[in-house]
């Protein structure tokens, strides 16, 4: 059966020349405090010691005629690090491999650029993975480090029909979707003229911190103890191929009939979730008899007492991601109802203990990496609002992560908010895999999203 067409969204072959000034540092325009400011024992664990790149698309604004928002960002920049200057600063490691943010001031990494190619030229090639991606977000050599380096790189570039391309790169210690989100809104604001940010950004990483003592009270399937024998991992970044899926009403719907009268009001990100699980698997053939892991991102806010817990303006990491297991013959063999099941029983039993007795693990057990074989993990980002930056030229085209992986570990998809060639509302959803395993994928996800 021949892959749906509305449902692969493919890059095109799109080639096109960036020019680009050397980067500077933009440092807050006041003096900022300079103490040593620890991070959370949630933001300094291993999983958290990487780059993510986002990368922002924005059409030309004719009420914006004769301003460049090159100019508009890299001054607004400056200004909100007045207020966000931790950014400003470098990561240093201490003892028990604990960071904290040096507040040195020194500045965030900043490029100008242009590019001779108009956002019309993109097409269907808005969602990852895109064209010439390392040429709009570029890694300036030396800066791509966890410590002793920026702690964010931004790049502007003009396009040559008006509009321009945000590109991101954050070091994810510092902050989850949300806080960056939070960030990003304060620095949309400084750029269309505000004095300051209208919600107030609160440190106070102590808040997630182990108790003392710690105590380990719940099961960790997440941080299960790790063997490397998983080709998907083994495999190296030239195999990997990552292609973007979008699941609309249509999808959904489809989706729907798959599972029983009993689980078919479970919500969009259960049965996408589900659905990926189940096809990801069969696509990687593993033995029936192996375990498979499904994990996925759990936001702390607006939960379990935020206004004692988290306060509102709190920007730093504040996640934990459950894992559920099983069989690749149970989860194969029977219907997608099954998995819909388990991903329920995980979002059902997480509570403020669980994510207490997650932050002691990683502190008792010198702040581990998730366990990644065999694992699929999944960060809903549909509501952290990314896609809604807007700078003065509007809202956001596409607006949210570069590409699927974390790092060079393909085992995560991100979903974000995004329209079909149709202009239909849904989610596109990043997959990496490696070549042959993405064929099967998308045989089996055809199959499922076309099978009565």
């Amino acid at each position: 059966m021949a892959p749906s067409k509305s449902l692969i969204a493919r890059a095109a072959s799109l080639v096109f020349k960036v020019r680009r000034r050397e980067p500077e540092l933009i440092c807050p325009t006041r003096l900022t405090p300079s103490y040593p400011h620890p991070l959370s024992d949630i933001d300094d664990q291993e999983s958290l010691r990487f780059q993510i790149p986002l990368i922002h698309f924005y059409k030309h604004n004719p009420s914006m005629k004769g301003k460049d928002p090159v100019n508009v960002i890299r001054n607004a920049l400056a200004e909100t690090l007045v207020y966000y200057y931790p950014f400003a600063g470098r990561l240093r490691e201490g003892p028990n491999r604990k960071l904290s943010v040096d507040c040195t001031a020194e500045g965030v990494l900043f490029t100008e650029a242009d590019a001779d190619v108009s956002l019309k030229d993109f097409r269907d090639a808005l969602q990852p993975p895109f064209p010439c991606l390392d040429e709009l977000l570029y890694d300036v050599p030396g800066s791509e480090g966890v410590l002793n380096c920026p702690l964010l790189l931004i790049q502007v570039t003009r396009l040559n029909c008006g509009g321009f391309i945000f590109g991101l790169r954050l070091n994810h210690t510092m902050s989850d979707g949300q806080g960056l989100t939070q960030f990003l809104y304060a620095l949309s604001e400084m750029a269309q003229g505000a004095f300051s940010p209208s919600i107030k950004p609160v440190w106070e990483r102590h808040i997630l911190a182990a108790r003392d003592p710690p105590q380990v009270s719940c099961v960790h399937h997440e941080f299960d103890d790790d063997v490397a024998d998983d080709d998907c991992i083994l495999t190296t970044p030239d195999g990997i191929t990552q292609r973007s899926f979008f699941f609309g009403s249509t999808e959904i719907s489809t989706l729907r009939k798959h599972v029983t009268l009993d689980v078919q009001r479970s919500t969009t990100f259960e049965l996408i979730t589900a659905c990926l699980w189940r096809c990801r698997t069969k696509a990687l053939q593993y033995d029936p008899k192996q375990i498979v892991r499904m994990s996925f991102i759990i936001n702390c806010r607006n939960k379990y007492k935020p206004t004692k817990w988290l306060p509102s303006g709190y920007y730093g990491n504040a996640f934990a991601y459950p894992a559920t297991l099983s069989t690749v013959a149970d989860l194969t063999e029977n219907s997608l109802s099954y998995s819909v099941e388990l991903i329920k029983k995980v979002k059902m039993n997480f509570n403020e203990e669980y994510i207490r007795s997650a932050v002691d693990l990683l502190v008792t057990r010198g702040r581990p990496h998730f366990t990644v074989t065999r694992t699929f993990l999944v960060s809903d980002l549909t509501r952290a609002g990314l896609d809604l930056i807007d700078f003065g030229w509007g809202k956001a085209v596409y607006g949210g992560v570069a590409r699927a992986g974390i790092g060079e570990i393909p085992l995560v998809s991100f979903y974000v908010p995004s329209k079909n060639h149709n202009g239909e509302d849904g989610i596109l959803v990043p997959v990496c895999l490696p070549g042959p395993a993405m064929d099967r994928f998308v045989i089996e996800l055809d199959t499922m999203l076309n099978k009565n």
